[in-house]
């Protein structure tokens, strides 16, 4: 039966983004603040923003899955080789313009979470993630073999985004513009930023979000009340894994050069680790979480001379800084999964709440 008319458009001005003065007003001034940014930070901070901005494309479709739909995935770091790798034989073999590569990077990622999806109506907790684990060597041992796309184990080069003659990563070289090449690339990967938060923030408030919170839920509630369980779940991977694999097209652009040794396991771990840090369930949790997950590499580094650590190199084992990335990755994971399940997301709301109600005077 369908709703009245007067509820229907209650009921969508309810769900509906911007829809308040103030929130049209904020997007403005994010609009200007990201094309003011190029011109205030220095390129070493430029890039630290690019990588946040395509690991939060990557860490926002694993938090419609894994936040939104309850579905564990340890798999996301095969989907993000397998966009990279898509976008270097469409972009570079065949020399397909960035308006083509990137949209079918992410549909080819989504047809293989689609193919993956039935697994995920019969499995669920662990015995789905071991599945989507497997993807992981799966994935290592495709993109070692198939040389004639991925290049075997020294990898490829993945093309720079153009449209024609337009080298869009470096317009000042194309277009004679002031700009470096981290300024460009910059304001092309902001705007994809901000639209793919706005879509998936718009999932999360209309149907398919509902369906997926409530599944995440009480699958059999979600089931009762008419929800196509088996049909969002699908969805869910589907969405994900397009998501994933537009990240992964994105970060081989960027760095211009991928080896299979790039999507491997610890890759999944760290999209993780951006999903719990940042926020399960929230969409803004996700660049929160991307955020801190890659300035902490850059400040463990930065720290290392201080701290006692073993070279890379050394035969006697020891702690690395690799190893105590990883060390510090679990450690958070455990510890905002224990002390703060909300992440950052949760942190940041509550001191809006109690800057809003302190009484700053009268």
């Amino acid at each position: 039966m369908s709703r009245p008319e007067g509820l229907r458009t209650r009921y969508g001005e309810q769900i509906a983004l911007l829809r308040r003065r103030v929130d049209r007003l904020w997007l403005a001034l994010l609009v200007v603040a990201i094309a003011a940014t190029p011109a205030v930070l220095d390129d070493a901070w430029l890039s630290v923003l690019t990588f946040t901005a395509i690991a939060a494309i990557g860490a926002i479709g694993l938090n419609l899955l894994t936040g939104f739909t309850g579905q564990v995935s340890l798999g996301h770091a095969f989907f993000i080789g397998l966009g990279a790798y898509t976008a270097g034989y469409l972009g570079g073999d065949l020399g397909l313009p960035v308006l083509v590569w990137l949209p079918v990077a992410g549909l080819v990622g989504a047809l293989v979470g689609l193919a993956i999806g039935p697994f995920a109506v019969r499995l669920k907790g662990i015995y789905l993630g071991i599945v989507t684990l497997g993807l992981v060597f799966l994935g290592e041992y495709a993109f070692q073999n198939l040389r004639v796309i991925t290049g075997g184990p020294q990898g490829r080069a993945i093309p720079s985004p153009r449209i024609g003659d337009v080298n869009l990563a470096d317009l000042g070289a194309t277009l004679g513009l002031d700009l470096s090449r981290e300024q460009s690339f910059f304001y092309f990967i902001a705007p994809l930023l901000l639209a793919a938060t706005l879509f998936a923030k718009n999932v999360a408030r209309g149907r398919a979000g509902r369906a997926f919170q409530a599944i995440r839920d009480r699958e059999i509630a979600a089931s009762v009340i008419g929800v196509d369980v088996a049909r969002y779940k699908v969805a869910a991977f589907g969405l994900s894994s397009f998501y994933a694999a537009a990240s992964g097209a994105l970060l081989g652009s960027y760095v211009r050069h991928v080896t299979p040794a790039s999507f491997d396991l610890f890759v999944s771990v760290q999209f993780v680790a951006m999903v719990i840090v940042g926020g399960v369930g929230t969409v803004y949790g996700s660049i929160f979480g991307a955020l801190f997950i890659v300035l902490l590499p850059r400040l463990v580094e930065q720290l290392s001379p201080v701290l006692p650590l073993a070279s890379e190199s050394s035969a006697g084992g020891g702690l690395t800084l690799a190893v105590l990335n990883q060390v510090i990755y679990g450690l958070l994971i455990v510890g905002f999964l224990v002390a703060e399940p909300l992440g950052l997301a949760g942190i940041w709301a509550r001191l809006r709440l109690y800057f809003r109600t302190w009484p700053f005077s009268y």
